[in-house]
Formats: C-alpha cells, sequence, structure tokens
C-alpha cells in the first residue's frame, strides 16, 4: 500500500482516537445511569490517558494534511484532509470543557416551606442539616440537578453537596 492511500487512514483514525477519548467518557460517566465499576474504570483511565491519546490523534491529522499538501493533492482529497484535521483539532478543544460544570449549576439561593406546608412523598430521602435551633431538608432529587446548596443555617454559612 503506498503512502497515499495510507494517509486517509492516518487521519481517519487520529479523528476516530479523538471522538472516541472525548466521547466515552461523556457516555460512562453521565448523571442518572448506573455505572460498572470496570466501565467506570475504563472511562477514567481514558480520562487520565486523553491528553497523549488527543496529541497523537492531532499529531496524525497534522501529518496527514501536510502529506497532501507537500504532495500537491487536490479537489476532495485537500478538502476531505482538511475536514478531518479540523474535526480533530475540534475535539481536542472540546476535550477542555467540563461539560459537568455547565450541566450542574450550584443552588445559591433556596427557596423552603415549613415541613407540614411541603408536597414530598412520604419515602422521598433529604439531606437534613440542623444548627443552633435551626434545621433545613433538601430533598434528593432536587439535589440531585444541583449538587450544591449554598445556604446559610442557624447564621452558619454552609455547603449541602449531593
Amino acid at each position: 500500500m503506498n503512502t497515499d492511500k495510507k494517509t486517509p487512514i492516518l487521519i481517519g483514525i487520529g479523528l476516530a482516537l479523538a471522538v472516541f477519548s472525548v466521547a466515552y467518557p461523556l457516555y460512562v460517566i453521565r448523571p442518572f445511569r448506573y455505572q460498572g465499576p470496570r466501565e467506570l474504570q475504563a472511562a477514567l483511565a481514558v480520562l487520565r490517558l486523553r491528553p497523549m491519546l488527543l496529541g497523537i490523534a492531532v499529531g496524525m491529522a497534522l501529518a496527514g494534511v501536510t502529506f497532501y499538501w507537500r504532495t500537491g493533492a487536490r479537489g476532495w482529497r485537500r478538502a476531505l484532509a482538511v475536514s478531518g484535521a479540523l474535526l480533530t483539532f475540534a475535539f481536542a478543544g472540546l476535550s477542555r470543557v467540563n461539560v459537568y460544570e455547565l450541566m450542574f449549576h450550584p443552588l445559591e439561593r433556596p427557596a423552603f416551606a415549613a415541613a407540614g406546608d411541603t408536597k414530598l412523598d412520604a419515602d422521598e430521602k433529604v439531606i437534613a442539616v440542623a444548627i443552633g435551633g435551626a434545621a433545613r431538608a433538601y430533598p434528593v432529587r432536587g439535589m440531585s440537578y444541583h449538587h450544591v446548596v449554598n445556604d446559610e443555617v442557624g447564621g452558619v454559612p454552609i455547603v449541602a453537596t449531593y
């Protein structure tokens, strides 16, 4: 197989590596889904190795585009090579975004009702905090969307997290 035929494979493998290193951890480590110990361990390993994997992917994409540019390939081959490289670079950039920080915003000013006025199910779980005669209960169902509540209980600033 000559180099001209290996180059699209090089760019394709680099793009697939970039997509995998971004998409797999997001697929496995997503909220409201059970993660098995093996798949979670694999996803965390991909996260640890992701900088190296993306470095390899970007290197492959750059090598492929450089080859096409130097050989004077024109038309759809050059366009495809550049498109694959740009997608690889885009995934490398997306890997720097922590989607969980974007998804879960701390609840800064929670609203409360008296226990008798709430409409919680009898078996609904809550995180309860009592300090100096003051008490708060944070429903786990609501906490699962924010994960962090900044509040003040009995004059003491607290952070409740789930």
